[in-house]
């Protein structure tokens, strides 16, 4: 099995080939309609010799690798993430290549905008340079044509959907951004659990010029009165954030239009964070949450205590914004109380040391934000006996420098 970044390299004796593959494929994309999207990136990988053709979408519990359906597609059973090489690629965000009886078998990654949107697995009888430019750029072209086609069709997230969905749950996935960002400052990477029956919590980011905005919401309550607080407060942070105001006036917008549009007794917590990915200074306030972690050279070295404010919605005062300077490669963890809450009847709740020691373990060197913060959450729900009577969300943010 060989894992590696393919680099671009000097144009070679497929790049007119591949100008005319990727350029048909490319000429045709807007009128494609969502269920061809498929079949013609496997029209496209058959005239370079590739058979076999999967394209492999995550579920939203972010376990498996979903085979997307379509003509010229291998169909079959959902490949897991963990112990796959497909999981593999998935989790590296790097190509995968497994010798086969028949050849080779090519994993490569779909991403877009840094996040990752699956797989791209082929067979081919050998792989050169040239063969694998052209499935690095077919991958690339189909992940940004799928991400397109989402927007007026349900196939993918049928196909991502691995079982039963609430519709407070439809909602907040509806609300959300990718689930990670890669871009050569800073990363981003969150998680929602229960995957398919979140109500409450959720999570923003926006990466504007060299200033990324962040916030982490938990709305009281489960099901449709939560997902709909959610929304409200969510699209109040994106409204004000737009306007360009800062960290304190954006709390005081969300709290009076939670506090306007619903009971006296109704509240959010709230995180708001600003990175300045330029010189990696970091502020936030803090509305009723657990305080973020600094975690540094892959261990989790202070909490980020700072002063707190009312939860969004109480009417509290103006708040405090704190800051901290970060250095190259630190990342900063957020969560919902649900995280560090929950606990098995009869048991203690399941603590943030507990939290701490699990970040120690799996946040290693050279491993994506988005691999450690889905091992993470996973790795913390089986911690809790799979127990989940509170929403669970993580928001985990690198500065590279």
């Amino acid at each position: 099995m060989t894992v590696g970044r393919y680099e671009d390299g000097v144009p070679g004796r497929s790049e007119s080939f591949g100008e005319m593959l990727l350029g048909g494929l490319l000429d045709h994309a807007h009128a494609l309609p969502p269920d061809r999207v498929g079949s013609a990136l496997a029209d496209a990988i058959v005239q370079i010799g590739g058979r076999e053709v999967r394209i492999l979408l995550q579920d939203y519990g972010q376990r498996n690798l979903v085979p997307l359906a379509g003509d010229g597609l291998e169909d079959g059973d959902p490949v897991p993430i963990d112990g796959s090489a497909a999981g593999r690629c998935f989790l590296t965000s790097r190509p995968v290549e497994v010798p086969v009886v028949e050849g080779v078998r090519v994993h490569v990654p779909l991403l877009d905008g840094g996040d990752q949107a699956g797989v791209l697995a082929v067979t081919l009888d050998a792989v050169d340079d040239d063969a694998r430019r052209l499935l690095r750029r077919l991958a690339a072209l189909g992940s940004d044509i799928i991400r397109t086609k989402n927007g007026y069709t349900d196939l993918f997230f049928r196909t991502r959907r691995g079982e039963a969905m609430s519709v407070a749950a439809e909602i907040q996935w509806s609300l959300l951004p990718p689930l990670a960002m890669t871009m050569p400052r800073v990363a981003v990477a969150g998680v929602l659990e229960p995957a398919y029956d979140v109500a409450g919590d959720s999570f923003d980011y926006a990466l504007n010029g060299d200033v990324l905005h962040l916030a982490v919401i938990d709305a009281m309550g489960h099901g449709l009165d939560a997902a709909t607080m959610a929304t409200v407060t969510i699209g109040a942070y994106r409204h004000a954030r737009r306007t360009s105001v800062e960290l304190s006036e954006i709390y005081l917008f969300m709290d009076r239009a939670v506090a306007e549009q619903f009971a006296l007794d109704h509240f959010v917590t709230a995180q708001m964070l600003r990175l300045d990915t330029g010189t990696g200074r970091l502020q936030w306030v803090n509305a009723g949450h657990p305080a973020p972690m600094l975690i540094r050279e892959h261990r989790v070295v202070r909490r980020l205590d700072s002063p707190t404010t009312l939860p969004v919605g109480f009417g509290g005062d103006q708040p405090q914004v704190s800051e901290v300077a970060l250095e190259p490669g630190d990342r900063i963890l957020c969560f919902t109380d649900g995280l560090i809450e929950e606990h098995e009847s009869g048991q203690e709740e399941f603590g943030e040391d507990q939290l701490i020691n699990w970040v120690n373990q799996m946040d290693r060197a050279d491993r994506e934000v988005h691999a450690v913060a889905r091992d993470l959450s996973h790795t913390l729900k089986r911690a809790r006996g799979e127990a989940t009577s509170d929403d669970a969300t993580l928001l985990l943010v690198e500065w590279r420098g």
